[in-house]
C-alpha cells in the first residue's frame, strides 16, 4: 500500500515559506533561499539540510498535490532518524540500504562517493567536494530505472541520516 503522508515516522520541525517556483511537490528535498523562499534543492550531490516539502493537509491536499509558485508552502526539517516518503529520480535502482543524496531537482538519487581530486582540474576551475551530501538510507527498493519525467510512482521511504 503506497503511503499517504510525508512523514511516516518521527517528527521534524515544521515550518512554511513562500514557494519560488511552481511544482514544489510533497516529498521534495528543499532549500531555504536568502530571500526567505523555498525552491527544490537545486544542487545534485550537494550538501543539504534535511528538509522535504510536505503535503498542506489543512487545505485539505495529498502528497500529489503540487505548490504553485507565490503560495505558502509547508515543509520540516526532519532529525536523524525519522521516516519519510522522498521522490526519486528517473533512471535511479534503489536497493534497501542505498546511501542517498540530491539530484539537483528535488528528488534523490544513489550517493556515489566523489573520487575527484583536491586540486584544480585542467580548466583550472576547483571543483568542489561536498563533506554532508547523503540525506538519507532507502528503506524499500525502487526501480525508476525505465521511468520518464511523467513517472509518478517514484516515491521511497527513507530514514534520514
Amino acid at each position: 500500500m503506497a503511503a499517504k503522508t510525508i512523514v511516516l515516522k518521527g517528527k521534524g520541525m515544521r515550518s512554511e515559506a513562500i514557494a519560488n517556483a511552481a511544482g514544489i511537490l510533497p516529498g521534495h528535498l528543499v532549500q531555504l533561499m536568502s530571500t526567505g523562499k523555498i525552491r527544490v534543492h537545486p544542487t545534485a550531490t550537494g550538501n543539504a539540510e534535511k528538509a522535504f516539502a510536505v503535503e498542506d493537509d489543512l487545505q485539505g491536499k495529498i502528497i500529489s498535490d503540487a505548490y504553485a509558485i507565490a503560495s505558502i508552502a509547508q515543509y520540516e526539517v526532519f532529525p536523524p532518524g525519522a521516516e519519510v516518503n522522498a521522490i526519486i529520480a528517473n533512471g535511479q535502482i534503489v536497493v534497501i540500504g542505498s546511501m542517498l543524496e540530491s539530484a539537483g531537482n528535488g528528488e534523490l538519487q544513489v550517493h556515489v562517493p566523489d573520487t575527484e581530486a583536491l586540486f584544480a582540474d585542467s580548466s583550472g576551475d576547483v571543483s568542489p567536494i561536498y563533506t554532508a551530501p547523503i540525506i538519507g538510507y532507502a528503506m524499500e527498493a525502487v526501480d525508476m530505472s525505465g521511468s520518464t519525467g511523467a513517472d509518478p510512482t517514484g516515491r521511497c521511504r527513507i530514514r534520514i541520516a
